[in-house]
């Protein structure tokens, strides 16, 4: 039964068995509600007007519009949209621009329902979500090790940074660190000049890569 707390998805994929599949098995899980799908980037961005998703997971290979260009335009319409990325290790190529872009999580097709669950409720909560296959895939195909020290990080960043990849809110992290909340933010700007990192998608990856945390 459905119900207006249900978590609105929205599925962008080219392949209609898969979507199908998909939301059928989506629909079968308590508090997740389907509520529109697309064929490519362009059908996506017309039912925007219409409707308002708090997830949409977000196919990268399209007809028409690919997922890049898709999730672009998404966030610039609608800001606060979480949009996972639905990846074959094939689409390593697009990977950064994905995360460049906004999103807030990447999985496998072939990833268990279970898997896709969790990634859901998991971004729906504000986080991020890195299939660990992906996050690996993508750590090793599209960064390179420069040397953590041309960043100048302090110890108090690296440990923002740190707390960040738990996915602590801001005031979260200020309890921790028994600092104020808007010495976090100033934390946070600073990293984010620092490491030249667009969101904390990007600065997850950064965190991995340069072992400031551990897959």
């Amino acid at each position: 039964m459905n119900t207006q707390d249900d978590i609105r998805i929205v599925l962008v994929d080219d392949h209609t068995l898969f979507r199908n599949g998909l939301k059928n098995l989506l629909n079968g899980i308590q508090g997740f509600r389907v509520v529109a799908e697309a064929e490519n980037g362009k059908k996506f961005l017309e039912l925007l007007d219409e409707v308002k998703p708090d997830i949409v997971l977000l196919d990268i290979a399209m007809p028409v519009m690919d997922g890049v260009e898709a999730a672009t335009k998404a966030l610039e319409l609608q800001e606060d949209m979480s949009i996972i990325t639905l990846s074959m290790f094939a689409d390593e190529a697009y990977y950064k621009q994905m995360v460049e872009a906004g999103v807030r999580g990447f999985i496998l097709k072939d990833a268990g329902i279970a898997e896709v669950e969790s990634a859901i409720r998991t971004v729906y909560q504000g986080k991020t979500f890195f299939s660990q296959e992906l996050l690996q895939a993508l750590l090793s195909g599209l960064y390179h090790d420069t040397g953590l020290e041309k960043y100048e990080l302090s110890e108090r960043e690296i440990e923002v940074i740190q707390q960040v990849c738990t996915g602590k809110s801001n005031l979260e992290i200020a309890d921790d660190l028994c600092i104020s909340k808007r010495t976090v933010e100033k934390h946070r700007a600073n990293i984010m000049e620092k490491t030249h990192c667009k969101n904390t998608a990007s600065l997850v990856i950064f965190a991995v890569k340069n072992k400031i945390v551990e897959v």
